[in-house]
C-alpha cells in the first residue's frame, strides 16, 4: 500500500516533523512519498530526522511523481484515493482492491480545516476518488493510521475505537484540549500520538501560559 502526502506547508514545523516521522515508522519508508514540495527544494531543506528515516520526497505534482520514482506504478484514473472530509462515502476494507495509492497531507491536519482538497479535485477530476474517514477532523498521522487499519488490517471504520478532542493535563493548572480525533491504543486505552508529541504539546501549553502572564 502506497501513501502520498501532498506537502502544502511552507517548511517543516516541529509538529509536522514528529507526525511525518511517526508515519514513516508506521508504514515503512518505501511506502511513503512526500510530494509537491516547493520548486527549488533541495536535500538541505529537508529535516535531517526525516532523511535519516529514509523519507522519499519530490517537488513534482501528484501526477508526475513516477518521473522521480520510476519503479512506482503509474497513477491511473480512478485508482487513487483522496481522503476527503467532504466525500460522501467512508473508506471500507474492500477498498483495498479498488486503489493503488492513498493521498493525504496537510489536507486533514488543519484546525480549523481549510478546503485544500478542492484544489486537488479540481486539478485531477478523473484521477482522484474521494473517501471519508468519518466526520471528525484528524491529524495526518491519525488519518494514515486509520486508513491502515481499514485497508491493511481489514477493520471496519465503525469498529475502530477513537477518542475525540482529548484533554491532556500536565498539572493542576495546566491542560490542553486537542481539537482532533485520535485512534485509541487498545492496551493503554489512551490516544495514539507520535513519539515526542506529548512533550511538544506540553511545551506549547507552557509557552501559551507564559504569554498570558
Amino acid at each position: 500500500m502506497k501513501y502520498i502526502i501532498e506537502h502544502m506547508e511552507e517548511g517543516f514545523s516541529e509538529w509536522v516533523i514528529l507526525e511525518y516521522s511517526q508515519i514513516l515508522r508506521d508504514v515503512g519508508k518505501e511506502n511513503l512519498i512526500l510530494s509537491s514540495l516547493p520548486h527549488g527544494t533541495t536535500e538541505k531543506d529537508i529535516p535531517k530526522r526525516l532523511l535519516d528515516l529514509g523519507l522519499q520526497w519530490t517537488t513534482k505534482d501528484l501526477i508526475d511523481i513516477p518521473s522521480d520514482f520510476p519503479d512506482l506504478k503509474p497513477l491511473q484514473n480512478g485508482r487513487v484515493c483522496l481522503l476527503d472530509p467532504r466525500a460522501e462515502i467512508d473508506l471500507k476494507p474492500s477498498d483495498v482492491n479498488e486503489f493503488d495509492y492513498f493521498v493525504f497531507g496537510g489536507i486533514l491536519g488543519d484546525h480549523p480545516p481549510r478546503d485544500r482538497t478542492s484544489e486537488l479535485k479540481t486539478a485531477y477530476p478523473n484521477l482522484l476518488i474521494g473517501r471519508r474517514l468519518g466526520d471528525k477532523q484528524m491529524t495526518t498521522d491519525t488519518a494514515i493510521r486509520t486508513t491502515q487499519l481499514i485497508v491493511k488490517k481489514q477493520i471496519k471504520f465503525d469498529d475502530i475505537k477513537f477518542m475525540d478532542y482529548p484533554e491532556f493535563r500536565f498539572s493542576k493548572y495546566e491542560a490542553t484540549e486537542m481539537p482532533f480525533r485520535y485512534v485509541v491504543d487498545t492496551k493503554t486505552k489512551k490516544p495514539i500520538l507520535p513519539q515526542g508529541m506529548m512533550e511538544l504539546i506540553k511545551k506549547d501549553s507552557q509557552q501559551s501560559l507564559d504569554d498570558l502572564l
